[in-house]
Parts: C-alpha cells; sequence; structure tokens
C-alpha cells in the first residue's frame, strides 16, 4: 500500500470515529463490541479484516446506526411487553440478533428473532450460534411464514431484490405486523446498480452481494408510502461528520463508497397502496 492510500485511509478512519461522536453513539459501538467482538464472518461473500482499525471502526459504526434506530422502535411496542417477536430479513450471520438480545435484557423483555436469508451459508452460520433461521427469499416469506411477528427488519438488504416496491407491498397487505424498521444505503442521487456498467465481465454475480436498486432518500420515502407504509422516524447516518474539517471526506466516501446509511421506522399505512387497482 502507498503512502497516500496509507494517509487517504487513516483519514478515511478518523472521518468515521468523529462522526460516531458527533451523533452521541460512542458508547453503544463500544458496547456492541462487547456483544460480538468478532465481525470477520458478517458476511458470506467475504471474510473482514477486522484487525484493520478502518473496517472495524467502519463496520461497528454502520451497526450502531442500525441498533439505536431498531431499539427506538422496539420502543413503540407497548410498555409491558415482557416478550416480542421480531424478524429479521436478509440477516448474514445472526449479529443484530445477538446484540438486541443483550440490550433488550436490560429492560427485562425477552426477544424472540428469526432471522430470513436465501444463502444456505449464512444460515448455517445463524443456527451455529443457536439461534432461528429460515432458508427462503425474501419475497416468498409471506407465502412460507404464518406466525405473527411484532416488528420487521432488514438491514442493507432492500437494495438487493429484484422487486422492492412488491415486497413491501406483500408484508404490509399479508402479514399483521404493523411496524418496520429499514436501512439502505444512503445516496444523494438514485441509481440502478452499478454492476451494469460492465456488461462483458465473465464473473457472475448474485444477490448476495449485488445492489439492484441505489435510491436516494425521498425516493426510498415515495415507494414506502406507495407500497402501503408511513414513516415514523428517518434518520442518515453519514461516514463523516457535519461539523468539522472532515466533511471535507464527503467527496471521497461518495467516490469510492456510499455517503452513509439512510433509516426509517415505518408503520403500516395501505391508504395510498389501496388506492392503485393493479397490485
Amino acid at each position: 500500500m502507498s503512502f497516500i492510500q496509507k494517509l487517504l485511509k487513516k483519514t478515511m478512519e478518523a472521518s468515521l470515529i468523529s462522526s460516531c461522536k458527533e451523533r452521541g453513539q460512542e458508547k453503544i459501538k463500544k458496547k456492541l463490541m462487547t456483544i460480538v467482538p468478532d465481525l470477520s464472518e458478517q458476511y458470506s461473500f467475504i471474510k473482514m479484516d477486522v484487525s484493520d482499525p478502518y473496517v472495524e471502526h467502519k463496520m461497528y459504526g454502520q451497526h450502531a446506526f442500525q441498533i439505536s434506530l431498531a431499539i427506538e422502535a422496539l420502543d413503540l411496542l407497548k410498555p409491558d411487553s415482557k416478550s416480542i417477536t421480531v424478524v429479521d430479513i436478509g440477516d448474514s450471520a445472526g449479529t443484530h440478533s445477538l446484540y438486541l438480545k443483550e440490550f433488550m435484557k436490560e429492560k427485562s423483555t425477552i426477544i424472540d428473532v428469526l432471522s430470513v436469508n436465501l444463502d444456505p451459508v449464512a444460515i448455517e452460520k445463524i443456527e451455529n450460534r443457536g439461534l432461528k433461521a429460515k432458508l427462503c427469499r425474501a419475497e416468498d416469506f409471506h407465502k412460507e411464514h404464518s406466525s405473527p411477528a411484532d416488528i420487521f427488519l432488514s438491514f442493507e438488504m432492500l437494495e438487493h431484490l429484484l422487486s422492492p416496491i412488491e415486497f413491501m407491498h406483500e408484508m404490509a397487505t399479508k402479514s399483521q405486523c404493523q411496524y418496520f424498521v429499514i436501512t439502505v444505503p444512503y445516496v444523494t442521487k438514485s441509481r440502478l446498480g452499478q454492476f451494469i456498467d460492465n456488461p462483458n465481465e465473465s464473473k457472475n454475480f448474485c444477490a448476495e452481494n449485488t445492489h439492484i436498486f441505489e435510491l436516494s432518500p425521498k425516493d426510498w420515502d415515495r415507494l414506502f408510502r406507495f407500497s402501503g407504509w408511513r414513516v415514523l422516524k428517518r434518520d442518515r447516518y453519514t461516514q463523516y461528520p457535519l461539523k468539522n474539517p472532515l466533511y471535507l471526506t464527503k467527496k471521497i466516501w461518495e467516490k469510492f463508497d456510499f455517503n452513509g446509511f439512510y433509516g426509517v421506522i415505518l408503520e403500516k399505512d395501505l391508504s395510498i397502496s389501496q388506492r392503485y387497482q393493479d397490485w
């Protein structure tokens, strides 16, 4: 790695640390690191080098954002709920289940999590952790699972689907669940998956490592509304701070990664979707 590359990486690492401090999520980030100290097997298609401080700060910072949003959504349920059923759609390793179980234990609440993924490798990893998992496509979940859920979660999954509108509408109309927590990559301008730019490459690709739709927050909100959900809470986690000079790394993140991640807490609302006559 050249000196310039090392300098760039250290700058982006500093950007991640500064953003986490600015958002007040250092405490939750440190707690996540004690609950699951090794994220090397987080993804099926790549082994993460968690000995690299940049990778560590990037992954735990993102998870802190996701879990903070999930906990806020769980608090919307009845205050006296002693048992909560969560379905995590697109879960790749069971990591978020372990996080949530630990956090809800402090509130004397038992949380039962079912993880859903179409990748057998992911299912095996989740079950090896003693957690529940179901092998199926996200789009088919409502057909194959009828048990009620109190809340749905989906972290960086929706952009991988061929038809996110149809999926969201099915989840709104064919389940009793009222709340859905979703995070997706944050881009300022909507685009179709960039893998299409290289059609002559011989390497195959699959849902696990392919983004189909990368939409702006406004377009995701329109999609949610059209498919049967309304936004109760929205948040944008940028991988750079907004109030100090490291904000200038924004252009670097936009070029080589993402601005950050966009998250929402959704509540079922069919007032718009039921007016569309051709589902």
